[in-house]
């Protein structure tokens, strides 16, 4: 797993535990903040996986 990755899915924890307590709170912001930084967090992760796969692929065709 790739470092893009890994920071993509620790952005969606960071996200979900956001639009919770925004929730818990009834703050819509903090709540409409947290979907925002899941959704970068998943943009993110879509990166790093589609990175590690190319990278993959060079890898395996220069052997």
């Amino acid at each position: 797993m790739s470092d893009k990755e890994l920071e993509g899915k620790w952005d969606q924890a960071k996200g979900k535990a956001k639009e919770e307590y925004g929730k818990l709170t009834n703050d819509s912001s903090t709540e409409a903040e947290g979907k925002a930084e899941q959704a970068e967090g998943k943009i993110k992760e879509g990166f790093g996986e589609a990175k590690r796969k190319v990278k993959n692929a060079f890898d395996s065709d220069s052997k």
